[in-house]
């Protein structure tokens, strides 16, 4: 009985966690089986909802109950600035890319205040550029810092070793990396610079050879200072001079020009191979479509045999979301390395280091990382390797 009894919220509040999270009147009626005119009544202030309708947006939104009774609404940083290149979608985004910003941010707050308790700078160690500078130069300068010379690249053995090696060197200039599933024809991640420390996310729900491709990209927007959400591409030729900026930035990291001529020049007529197509995939952790863009943009291969070549290989979503089914279907994978998977090794160790020192307790620790008791030691061992 008590959980059907009204309680009194504001209005504005009410009407602000709708939005900021995404959803419309419609959606919320749907979820609440309830009508539409029912939802604008109480965002009017003319009726109360339930404390029953109130559980269950709080879990729509990935809000905590104590919000719906603020007495105003809590004023939030603005969304990335919007370079998706979707011009019926412009600033509209998916709940769940809303979520993941929302999830950035927060991460944000909670690295800047717990830094402070371990005397720890947040501040990003990289010198910011300007669109005059040259990105192919930057690329060869970044590869050199990163110790990711030809050789090293190729002896990772899968791309998500690369990736990590990448990842600790961004989290070593204070660029926090965290990956968050979201829709990819949404977002494929963002760049958050207004504040520190500096966040990228990317987006789990992509391939790896393509997270690493924008996870470069993003680092791209970093360093001129851009806090944006994108669809990073590496075969899409963008009309927007920032993007193709960094999409240049994150293709000579990847694959440098002068390597990319002698590779291209060794195989040939057989360019487009299978076989070639996955010794050079396998060797350099690059998407095949990566690999045929570089070959048609450097003059290899023609723009018809690039684009009857990409139909064979570009990654399909469906694919993709064939994939995630059975990873689901197998149990998903520990919650331990999800964790780490997610906020990476520079979180975890800035959370052990205040629980370390009494900053923060056992159970914020637990929050902060969202893992049970039974996973702790075994994020923590791993994050010290």
């Amino acid at each position: 009985m008590a959980r059907s009894v009204k309680v009194e919220v504001s209005p504005g509040v009410f009407c602000w966690l709708r939005e900021s999270s995404g959803w419309t009147p419609e959606e919320v009626a749907k979820r609440l089986k309830t009508s539409v005119e029912a939802i604008r009544a109480v965002e009017r202030g003319e009726r109360q909802p339930t404390l029953r309708q109130l559980k269950e947006l709080s879990k729509a939104y990935r809000r905590s109950l104590a919000s719906f009774f603020l007495s105003e609404p809590l004023p939030e940083p603005p969304l990335p600035k919007d370079y998706r290149m979707l011009p019926e979608r412009k600033d509209v985004f998916d709940k769940k890319t809303i979520y993941a910003i929302r999830k950035a941010r927060s991460l944000q707050k909670i690295i800047k205040e717990l830094s402070v308790n371990i005397k720890y700078s947040t501040t990003p160690t990289v010198e910011r550029v300007s669109l005059d500078d040259d990105p192919e130069r930057l690329a060869r300068e970044y590869r050199e810092l990163f110790n990711l010379s030809e050789k090293r690249q190729g002896e990772f053995k899968t791309p998500y070793k690369l990736f990590h090696h990448i990842r600790d060197n961004l989290e070593d200039m204070n660029i926090i990396v965290f990956q968050f599933s979201m829709p990819i024809k949404d977002a494929r991640g963002f760049a958050l610079t207004d504040r520190t420390p500096n966040i990228i996310v990317i987006n789990t729900k992509d391939t790896m050879e393509a997270r690493l491709f924008t996870l470069m990209h993003e680092f791209g927007h970093i360093l001129l200072g851009e806090t944006v959400i994108d669809i990073p591409d590496a075969t899409v030729r963008s009309h927007n001079k920032v993007e193709r900026w960094c999409d240049t930035f994150s293709s000579r990291f990847l694959l440098p020009r002068g390597l990319a001529v002698s590779l291209f020049k060794k195989y040939g007529n057989k360019l487009t191979e299978t076989q070639t197509l996955g010794s050079l995939k396998y060797r350099y952790k690059v998407s095949k479509a990566m690999l045929l863009y570089n070959m048609f943009r450097l003059g290899f291969i023609t723009q018809k045999k690039y684009e009857e070549t990409l139909d064979r290989y570009e990654p399909k979503e469906l694919e993709i979301e064939e994939s995630d089914k059975k990873k689901k279907q197998r149990g998903g994978i520990p919650q331990d390395k999800k964790c780490l998977s997610e906020v990476g090794n520079k979180f975890v160790s800035i959370v052990a280091n205040n629980y370390d020192n009494r900053h923060i307790t056992y159970a914020d620790a637990l929050t902060y990382l969202s893992i049970k008791s039974r996973n702790f030691e075994k994020v923590l061992a791993k994050a010290r390797k």
